[in-house]
């Protein structure tokens, strides 16, 4: 078989970007204006850039790493050979609640709206019965492999993509640029805020479940993975400033305490954004944009998170052993959503901390101990110590917000 046939079977470095960017932009990129608003614009650019390329560069890492392993290899089989059995069983226990918790909080909050829409249609279904369809519906494209992952996630990011132009595409004539630049008042100051920003930004690049799953899609060439991860990443980053640039410039820094005190959420927000947004239909199509927004982040993390499981206990990759996988990954989670459909929110605050230990943290240490085991070259000490350093800001800024000790720009 010629290397061109080859080349032509290969999957286009596209469905692998399309998965890290269903993964990292979700719902939850909406509340970035508003707990952005006390650090404001200049600030907010620098800590998104900066949490961009230390989570793209913990990434690439974790992907070098994993190249030394043969296709399957995951996670967990990874730190086990090379931090050991303590640390494994600290970085599993670490992505078991981040990922877990982020499913359960999907199902959560997804079953009454997708109920709300097919009761809308006609399809008289309860919120229970809408949870257990959906999850349903993710569970059976996970169990069906990447492949299928990449295909529906292209098609929920580039509706995304087009919602999002549609309905905000017209604030950009309207943005007041003075504003965003503007010094801040006597008496106040935007650096304080910065800080409690950054576990936020690093939240909002959280993809490195879906890497190993990348690894073997992509019959681990570097290449491609590397070019999906960068492109992935960066479209990511290219729609959070472009949110930014739309909320921060049609809405004064003084309007946004009056937001997070009628909750903080889409619809405060949306409600804020009215007059400013000149759009049929609106509410419809905000529908659909979260219904496709949660789709995709709902499969990504579901996706590492039953690539993770897999891993963990062997099971290997038959259609039996991937049903068993996905009985794990999705029925824990869908039944807690059934029974306590309100517990996650005691639980969210931590999922930030953990979060920077095994998507920051852990990928430096196992990029620092492959360099030692397989003498990889080139040697990146730099890229290791820059990816710590952001991972202990970022532990740094979460404990002192727990303490209460971040100043809460809300409040003032």
């Amino acid at each position: 078989m010629t290397e061109s046939v080859m080349a032509r079977r290969q999957p286009s470095v596209w469905w692998g970007a399309m998965i890290i960017c269903g993964t990292v932009v979700g719902a939850g990129m909406f509340t970035l204006p508003i707990v952005m608003a006390g650090a404001w614009f200049g600030w907010a650019l620098l800590l998104l850039g900066i949490s961009w390329g230390a989570m793209l560069l913990s990434g690439l890492l974790f992907m070098r790493v994993s190249l030394h392993y043969p296709p399957g290899a995951g996670y967990d089989t990874l730190t086990r050979d090379l931090l050991g059995r303590g640390w494994a069983s600290i970085n599993g226990l670490s992505i078991l609640f981040v990922l877990g918790i982020l499913t359960y909080a999907y199902i959560s909050a997804s079953g009454p709206v997708y109920q709300h829409s097919l009761n809308q249609l006609g399809v008289p279904l309860s919120t229970a019965g809408a949870k257990i369809a959906l999850t349903l519906c993710v569970a059976a494209v996970v169990w069906l492999g990447t492949t299928g992952v990449s295909r529906l996630m292209t098609f929920c990011v580039l509706a995304k993509i087009l919602l999002l132009i549609l309905l905000f595409g017209g604030l950009l004539t309207q943005v007041d640029v003075p504003s965003l630049f503007a010094a801040a008042a006597p008496g106040d100051s935007y650096w304080p805020y910065a800080l409690g920003v950054l576990p936020f930004c690093l939240a909002s690049f959280g993809y490195h479940g879906n890497i190993t799953g990348l690894v073997s899609y992509y019959q681990r060439r570097e290449s491609p993975v590397t070019r999906a991860l960068v492109l992935g990443t960066l479209m990511s980053l290219a729609l959070y400033l472009f949110w930014i640039v739309c909320t921060m410039g049609n809405l004064p820094r003084a309007a946004f305490p009056d937001i997070v005190q009628q909750g903080g959420d889409i619809a405060a927000l949306m409600a804020a954004l009215r007059d400013h947004l000149h759009v049929r239909a609106l509410s419809l199509m905000m529908s659909v944009f979260s219904h496709f927004a949660v789709i995709a982040s709902f499969l990504g993390v579901t996706a590492g998170l039953f690539d993770f499981i897999a891993d963990r206990l062997g099971w290997g990759h038959s259609p039996r052993a991937r049903l068993q996988t996905a009985c794990l990954t999705f029925l824990p989670p869908l039944l807690a959503s059934l029974w306590w459909p309100h517990g996650f929110v005691a639980a969210i605050g931590f999922a930030g901390l953990f979060a920077t230990l095994w998507a920051v943290i852990i990928p430096a240490l196992l990029a620092r101990r492959a360099q030692q085991r397989f003498a990889d070259r080139p040697r990146t000490p730099l890229a290791i110590g820059l990816v710590l350093l952001f991972g202990a800001l970022n532990v740094l800024a979460w404990t002192l917000s727990w303490l209460g000790v971040l100043p809460q720009f809300a409040a003032a």
